[in-house]
């Protein structure tokens, strides 16, 4: 191998190594990625962002409505038969050719208030729009933590079950050793391989649960690649938060100033109630401004092109018999030419139009009670939110409670369970005791490990949705 390959391959093993670390580091997902991930990706995000991009364009052609129209319009016909020349109002027998050309403007001087009402309700319409899409992904973002919990939950609850299992290997064959010695009967060896059976099925079924929360997880990112998906695991302590020491109200009083589905149902009333003026400005008269000009061109049209001198023609006689004659001219006729007729066909309008209401089958009255009605609901709407955004406050400041005292009673009992496993493990290694008592301590202990991990991940999504509430980022903090 010469000296250039070498170098070759140590340049390629230089750009790999530094890499592959990275590779799979990238693989580990954090909770910030997870969340980041699922609000660009998730369907239903983009989907409420296209009404957004709806509502805006319904405000601009709202606003458009402010501005005087403008249209342009051409014709060119052909008439055969009778029929009336539209520019010289002349009928014609012949073959005609016409073309008419005009433009035509007009605007609204006064509706009732209604065009400035709909810009101010498609206004409210954008904001609320937009508030939606924030709400959906607070949902989607609580969600995923929750999500993201499960699998760490089921993480540590399948250690815990590993550990399990292998204390009851090691005192399987501690126990065949003491039957093999005839210290101990055959029986307590059955028992407690039955005990290793039934924590072998423990360890499955923790894998079981942990497949699964992984695959809700990357369902719930829409995560459709055959992709090596992995989360971080971060250090979580259970500390007493000090969102925990604010009272349901306090926090409510802060949820209420910066959750998007409140400020969007608050926009939903200012909404309705443009919608009820907007609907009785039907009574009112509209005045409109109007104008155009106009102009066409016929081949019906023409002019005299030549006149040219015949003989002259008698028209009658003297007294005395003598022929009284006058001069006598035929003409050479043509078409107007086109841009001449443009000029000379010029015509221009402008007026004023008033319509007002009069009676129109009550629909007026039915547009304005049917809003009435809109702008009741909204307004109840609003008020169902803000009591269940309370409730919703109230009951995870609850469950945080709850869970805190749940897990500080559990480690207590855990403390104790295991400090009580100990010596009940050292009497049964020296014979003292049985399997029976020895797996009763077992499985009291693993229950309370449970139990403590249930508790602690508890607390954490509870003191996570109280902090979302009053607008923290959704976080766990970790050692890393």
């Amino acid at each position: 191998m010469n000296m250039l390959s070498r170098l070759s391959i140590l340049l390629v093993l230089l750009v790999l190594f530094p890499a592959l670390p990275r590779a799979q580091e990238g693989n580990r997902w954090s909770l910030e990625d997870c969340v980041n991930y699922a609000l660009e990706n998730n369907l239903r995000v983009k989907q409420q962002k296209l009404n957004v991009d709806l509502a805006r364009e319904n405000l601009s052609q709202t606003r458009a409505n402010r501005y005087p129209t403008l249209n342009a319009n051409a014709s060119h016909n052909y008439n055969y038969g009778r029929s009336l020349d539209p520019i010289t109002n002349e009928f014609s027998t012949e073959r005609l050719q016409t073309n008419n050309f005009s433009i035509s403007s007009g605007v609204t001087l006064f509706s009732g208030f209604q065009i400035s009402n709909n810009v101010r309700r498609d206004e409210y319409e954008l904001q609320a729009s937009s508030y939606d899409v924030e709400a959906m992904e607070n949902d989607i973002a609580l969600a995923v933590a929750s999500a993201y919990l499960q699998i760490l939950f089921s993480k540590e609850l399948l250690e815990t079950a590993r550990n399990q299992l292998e204390i009851t290997r090691e005192q399987v064959e501690r126990t065949a050793l003491l039957v093999e010695a005839g210290t101990q009967p055959r029986g307590g060896l059955l028992t407690i391989q039955a005990q290793e059976a039934s924590e072998e099925l423990q360890v499955v079924n923790a894998e079981n649960q942990l497949n699964t929360a992984y695959l809700d997880l990357i369902q719930l990112l829409d995560l459709r690649e055959d992709v090596d998906f992995e989360i971080e695991v971060p250090d979580i302590d259970v500390e007493y938060e000090e969102t925990v020491e604010y009272s349901p109200l306090q926090l409510y009083d802060t949820a209420v100033q910066i959750q998007p589905d409140v400020r969007s149902a608050d926009l939903g009333v200012s909404s309705a109630e443009q919608g009820y003026r907007i609907a009785r400005g039907g009574r009112y008269p509209v005045l409109s401004l109007g104008g155009s000009l106009g102009t066409g061109y016929s081949e019906g049209r023409l002019e005299v092109a030549e006149v040219i001198e015949a003989e002259p023609q008698m028209i009658g006689q003297t007294a005395s018999g003598e022929a009284v004659l006058a001069p006598s001219f035929d003409y050479k006729t043509q078409v107007i030419p086109f841009m001449d007729q443009l000029e000379e066909n010029l015509n221009r309008s402008i007026g004023l139009s008033l319509r007002i209401p009069v009676f129109n089958n009550f629909q007026t009255r039915s547009s304005i009670g049917r809003s009435k009605i809109a702008l009741e609901n909204a307004k109840l709407q609003r008020q169902i939110v803000r009591d269940q955004l309370f409730k919703t406050i109230q009951q995870a400041h609850q469950d945080a409670h709850a869970a805190l005292q749940r897990y500080r009673a559990t480690e207590k009992n855990l403390e104790a369970l295991e400090e009580s496993f100990r010596y009940m493990e050292q009497r049964f290694n020296v014979g003292v005791v049985n399997v029976t008592e020895y797996n009763d301590a077992k499985n009291r202990l693993a229950a309370a490990e449970s139990e403590l991990l249930q508790a602690k991940y508890e607390y954490v999504f509870r003191v996570q949705i109280l902090d979302f509430y009053i607008g923290n980022p959704i976080s766990l903090n970790t050692n890393r």
